[in-house]
């Protein structure tokens, strides 16, 4: 885990003054992160209940949504970094396509495509050689290398959100961003899953950031705990704060 310092070439992501605004019937909700440097092959969790703006502020990071104002916001992937407010949505698409892995908390697998085929798909979007040996090799290592011929239905729970771990890694992206991965298993389960996510992201150098609203599961594991300082403000309007957990 690197944290590094401005300028040094290890810093993933680098927010300044970010703020996302949201408006709906006679309610206002806005987003603040003052300051947030995420380091290469960090593992942060953003930890909150619901509504608090966690799952808002991966959608930023997975750049699906653009901040209402901003200071500064950058990613820096294969050595370049990149100011994301100049950039269109073709640009931003391409960094989401080969940079980032993402890990919905219903799994998201296509039910049309055998697991292997759902894990294969990022490699075949980016064009790379040897995808399906690094598949094989994923499935095995998340123990369910023998479940690739079947289609997502005829999963567990587990099995699905270990083949969308899988199909987030396999084209080997700096950054993976997970939401509320282990919501939808037992106990038992969301242990396994998070240790064996845990176990590959670190052995590949990979950054994590994993949403969720269960504190106790991510704090033994984790590099980092974010939260989030919410604050009535009165007329339906709330603002919450992204801040360092004590």
């Amino acid at each position: 885990m690197e944290q590094g310092e401005p300028g040094d070439g290890r810093v993933v992501y680098r927010l300044r003054e970010v703020v996302k605004s949201r408006a709906k019937g006679g309610s206002a909700f806005e987003l603040c992160v003052p300051s947030l440097d995420i380091g290469r092959g960090e593992f942060v969790a953003i930890v909150g209940a619901s509504g608090c703006g966690k799952s808002t502020l991966l959608d930023m990071l997975g750049l699906v949504l653009s901040p209402s104002q901003c200071g500064e916001f950058s990613l820096r992937v294969a050595g370049q970094s990149h100011s994301l407010m100049e950039l269109g949505e073709a640009s931003l698409a391409g960094l989401r396509r080969a940079h980032l892995g993402y890990v919905l908390q219903t799994g998201g697998l296509l039910p049309f495509l055998t697991v292997g085929n759902n894990v294969h798909l990022p490699c075949r979007l980016n064009a790379q050689r040897g995808g399906q040996l690094q598949v094989k090799t994923l499935l095995e290592r998340l123990k369910i290398g023998d479940q690739a011929h079947k289609k997502p239905q005829f999963l567990s729970g587990g099995q699905r959100q270990r083949a969308a771990i899988a199909r987030a890694l396999a084209h080997r992206p700096p950054v993976v961003l997970a939401d509320e991965p282990t919501a939808a298993v037992d106990k038992f389960t969301a242990l396994e899953i998070r240790d064996q996510f845990k176990e590959l992201t670190a052995s590949l150098g990979i950054t994590l950031v994993m949403v969720t609203h269960d504190e106790a599961l991510v704090r033994p594991v984790a590099d980092r705990i974010l939260t989030f300082q919410v604050e009535p403000l009165g007329e339906g309007h709330t603002r919450s704060t992204l801040r360092e957990a004590s």
